[in-house]
């Protein structure tokens, strides 16, 4: 399939351009099946390990199938496994019903910036793609954020075909996006290709339902579907026109959008 050898040679470029750019350098790992593939990516580009530390938020309400597969996968890779938590926020009570942005705002963003205070990491390598949230469609490969970690859209340099601004000034935060121009399906049809083992809260176990995208257990939904394979997943991808995320209730009133300008994902 020659369209996944292009989209692999280009995020195997981006990641080891990132590793010779940056001096301290981690990725997030959500659990879910992009930074899984992202995962999978890093480990073929520097021959089979991830020589940087795996960055994951945990808020406490993740679904509890996810923290299981993240901890056996760290296990069997032997992954750097970095897991950060806002505590004070967890210890005063924040939870989803205080509010979808307030809960998020708190446990993720705020969780993250801890963690990249604390380790004082310049760039982090995140499994977005263009083509799953309005926003990240604005996003470029290597992409600057200020002091605070705040993203500004509209002040992004020009990435011109493979030519990635890669110098930054002393300070800068980056975040880099290996994935940017994979889809939905180029995810599902790499991992059919490599066999990526993904977690099986993404098939049908009798239910028909699955979830098409992870999230926190409270503010994420299963859709209809009764996909058990990844060829049957590819398939119904095909013909569907739901959006990946319709089950993500933080993505409601633009609430994604404020949370990646704010520092998030």
């Amino acid at each position: 399939m020659k369209h996944l050898q292009e989209l692999e040679d280009k995020s195997v470029y981006i990641l080891r351009e990132a590793y010779k750019n940056f001096d301290n350098l981690c990725m997030l790992w959500s659990i879910g099946k992009d930074s899984t593939v992202l995962l999978w990516l890093m480990r073929k580009a520097f021959f089979g390990h991830a020589p940087i530390p795996l960055v994951h938020i945990d808020t406490s309400y993740k679904i509890k199938e996810m923290i299981e597969y993240r901890d056996q996968l760290a296990k069997n890779w032997g992954l750097k496994l970095v897991v950060g938590q806002n505590r004070e926020a967890l210890a005063s009570g924040m939870n989803p019903a205080h509010g979808r942005m307030g809960c998020c705002t708190a446990l993720k963003t705020q969780g993250l910036q801890l963690v990249l205070d604390e380790k004082k990491y310049n760039g982090v390598i995140v499994g977005v793609r263009s083509d799953e949230e309005g926003t990240r469609a604005k996003e470029r490969y290597f992409s600057p954020r200020d002091k605070n970690n705040d993203w500004d859209f509209r002040d992004q340099p020009p990435e011109l075909w493979d030519q990635f601004k890669t110098r930054f000034e002393a300070g800068t935060h980056v975040r880099i996006h290996p994935l940017l121009d994979w889809t939905e399906i180029n995810v599902w049809e790499y991992i059919q290709k490599e066999d990526i083992p993904v977690i099986p809260l993404y098939f049908d176990h009798g239910t028909g339902t699955r979830y098409r995208s992870l999230g926190c257990d409270p503010c994420t939904g299963s859709i209809q579907s009764t996909a058990t394979t990844v060829a049957e997943i590819i398939e119904e991808l095909r013909n569907t026109k739901v959006a990946e995320r319709s089950g993500r209730a933080q993505d409601a009133d633009r609430g994604m959008e404020k949370l990646r300008k704010d520092g998030y994902m």
